[in-house]
Order: C-alpha cells, then structure tokens, then sequence
C-alpha cells in the first residue's frame, strides 16, 4: 500500500486534483480540517479553529480516515496529513498537542505516508471560504510553514507547480502511478 499526501497552501487546488484523481479510479481522502470546521459552522460556530481542542479535533479525524482507508487499492492519496496539522498549530501560535506529537511520531515510526510529498503550489490567488478565511499574502506564509514542517520531519516535496486543473493532475498522476516510486 503506498499512500501519498497532497498538500501545499491554502486554496492552490488540492481538492480539485483530489476530484480528478478520484475519477480516474485513486481511491482518495478528504482532509480532516474542513469537516471540522464544517461540522462545528452547521452547529453555529463561526470560527471553530479559535476553539482550544481544534487541532486535536482534526488529528482524531485524520487518524479515523486513514485507518479506514480501504487496502483494496495499492494507491492512496491524502488531502492533507498529520504533519500539515502541525504546521497549522505552528501557524496559529499553538503548542504541539500530545496528541499530535503521537499521532507524528506513530505516522513516521509506521511509514504511513510515501516520503514524497506531492506540494501543490499556489495559484497566485486565495479565494476565501467559509472554512478558509485567509488572505493571499497570509496563505504564502502558511504554504512556507507547510514546507519546513514536512522538511523536518524528513519528507521530500515533489513540486506540483500552478497551471491548469488537466497539468497538475497530469503531474501528480506521474508520480503515483510509478511502481515503487
């Protein structure tokens, strides 16, 4: 089983690359953060990420998903991992959570996710959401706080850089579909 994590900054496309793969028969993980920060918005929270237990909230999430991920397919791609949760704690000013530390140190001892990291580079824009309430200018600082965390933990970032949906899809599709890449 080789699964990757796709991620990089904040509205670069990771979820539209996520669709397509999923089209072309990838079984795909959605990423934890925005179904809790979605779950709390329809429960009347405005700004669930400002709430002390989010962090630990999204990596009980992103642990519940990856355990059960199918094994019927020897691909698996992430939106998003363990260690872009601690690059959002080190982005929020927050300490990393025991259980965060757990969940990075149980991923990397287990060799959950591939080395290569598939890092999606931004489009020169960020479009706000309802989960995603971050400027173009804050979300470069987010995308350089994503490298250095997975840099540190060891992880190699494979460059999916700007261009269209077809392009990156392309790219990315390259370098999953190696055996034993």
């Amino acid at each position: 089983m080789r699964r990757y994590v796709l991620t990089g900054t904040p509205g670069a496309g990771k979820t539209s690359i996520l669709r397509c793969l999923a089209e072309h028969g990838y079984e795909v993980v959605e990423e934890a953060a925005t179904a809790v920060i979605a779950r709390a918005q329809a429960q009347g929270e405005g700004e669930p990420w400002t709430r002390a237990s989010f962090i630990d909230e999204v990596v009980d999430l992103q642990k519940q998903r990856q355990l059960r991920a199918s094994a019927t397919k020897s691909v698996q791609v992430f939106d998003r991992s363990p260690v872009c949760t601690h690059a959002l704690a080190n982005y929020l000013g927050r300490p990393v959570s025991r259980a965060l530390s757990a969940e990075i140190e149980r991923i990397t001892a287990e060799k959950i996710y591939e080395r290569q990291v598939l890092f999606v580079r931004n489009l020169g824009f960020c479009e706000p959401t309802s989960a995603r309430r971050i400027s173009f200018q804050e979300s470069l600082v987010f995308e350089k706080v994503h490298e250095q965390s997975y840099r540190a933990f060891g992880f190699e970032l494979i460059d999916i850089p700007a261009g269209d949906l077809a392009d990156r899809v392309a790219a990315v599709s390259s370098v999953i579909s190696r055996p034993g890449s």
